[in-house]
């Protein structure tokens, strides 16, 4: 959805931001006009740092990265002591200090990024990324969006967005342009195998269902999760209490940019009776996610990854496989595995700082390097994961 991301509908207040209550794991890599535009990994770390019980913890994620945050917050308050925008002050700040994952999000940017964690935004309906050459590129059109209806197809190059030049900014910015009020059109002039094209559409207010699932004829029970919003942890939850006794489970991560990561916590519970899921610091002070009691221990399990694979569904992959619960199908993930916090700002603007890394239970970093899955596996991958599971004692 060329617009903002899909983050939490909770709206920009600054007791949210006061709290520390909110870590995310940025990873700012797909999407646009009202979905992802990256998928920041947020947690509210109320219900993630969570003891064996699945109780909160006695601490929580609190400010951390104070350098950092002071030296964003004073330049933004010098910026709009003088007259000028605080936002693009912090921004500069944030880039010199080279975190790759760091950001700086106006309050409408903000509060439309956190709405994309419920699921649901106004866009176009298109996941945008940003090519190897800066520009704006479609990876994929949501189905039956205005997007859809116009023709728009994944690699599609985005140039500008109602008259603005897009080639060089960021996603951020690019999903700013795109968004608006439902039913309001949007330029959008495109490449397409070297041709330029035009065309308007009106935005709507749109929703994506993040976990689908469907039985295959051979009884094993395909789970697709395509991001950890809200409400998709239990979710997976239910499809997994619901599927055949017995019989396997496929669980589809491929293309999944993250998300929540309590929601991610909880998806890992349907298959641990607790125990640990990871641990991330904050500034070298560890904290650790912990799996509710009660979850199926027993049924085959196999993971399907791919280098869409990021953030918090890498956190899941990671988790199942350290702990011999799940074998990973297919190929190697993103690797995005460092922990932000929003600091809100002197005009209202939000800076996402990075400020840790998460590990698997295994201690393996998630970041850079990726998840290598057990089974390699490019064609066919689901047809694969299925002879896996025959492997495992179910399946034809």
């Amino acid at each position: 959805m060329l617009g903002l991301p899909s983050v939490p509908a909770f709206s920009l207040r600054p007791r949210d931001l006061r709290r520390g209550a909110v870590l995310t794991m940025a990873f700012l890599a797909a999407v646009g006009a009202g979905a992802y535009t990256g998928c920041w990994d947020r947690e509210e770390a109320a219900g993630a740092a969570a003891s064996p019980s699945g109780a909160p913890a006695a601490e929580t994620p609190r400010e951390a990265g104070t350098a950092d945050r002071e030296a964003v917050a004073r330049a933004a308050a010098e910026a709009v002591a003088e007259g000028k925008s605080g936002k693009k002050a912090a921004q500069e700040v944030v880039s010199r200090s080279g975190d790759r994952w760091g950001t700086v999000y106006d309050q409408g940017e903000y509060a439309a990024f956190a709405e994309g964690l419920d699921g649901h935004w106004t866009g176009v309906g298109v996941w945008a990324g940003k090519a190897a050459d800066g520009m704006i590129k479609v990876d994929r059109v949501q189905p039956g969006s205005p997007a859809a209806r116009a023709g728009l197809r994944a690699g599609d190059r985005l140039l500008s967005v109602d008259g603005h030049a897009v080639t060089g900014l960021a996603v951020t910015a690019v999903v700013a342009l795109l968004r608006g009020d439902a039913g309001t059109p949007v330029v959008l002039n495109l490449n397409r195998d070297g041709a330029d094209l035009t065309e308007t559409v009106r935005r709507e207010q749109l929703r994506t269902e993040p976990v689908t699932v469907r039985q295959r004829p051979d009884g094993v029970t395909v789970i697709k999760v395509v991001s950890f919003t809200r409400g998709s942890g239990d979710r997976v939850k239910a499809a997994v209490r619901a599927a055949p006794p017995g019989e396997g489970v496929v669980l589809d991560l491929r293309g999944n940019p993250g998300g929540l990561v309590t929601e991610a916590v909880t998806a890992a519970s349907a298959f641990l009776d607790g125990g640990l899921v990871a641990t991330y610091d904050v500034r070298g002070d560890q904290r650790v996610l912990y799996a509710a009691e009660g979850g199926d221990t027993t049924r085959p399990l196999v993971t399907l990854v791919d280098g869409g694979t990021m953030s918090a569904a890498e956190l899941v992959t990671g988790a199942l496989q350290d702990r011999g619960r799940a074998v990973a199908v297919g190929s190697r993930t993103f690797g995005k595995g460092s922990v932000q916090m929003p600091t809100e700002l002197p005009d209202g603007s939000v800076a996402e700082l990075t400020v840790g890394t998460y590990r698997t239970p295994a201690g393996r970093s998630l970041d850079g390097a990726g998840i290598t899955p057990d089974v390699p596996a490019g064609a066919a991958v689901e047809e694969r994961a299925v002879t896996v599971l025959g492997g495992l004692g179910v399946g034809p």
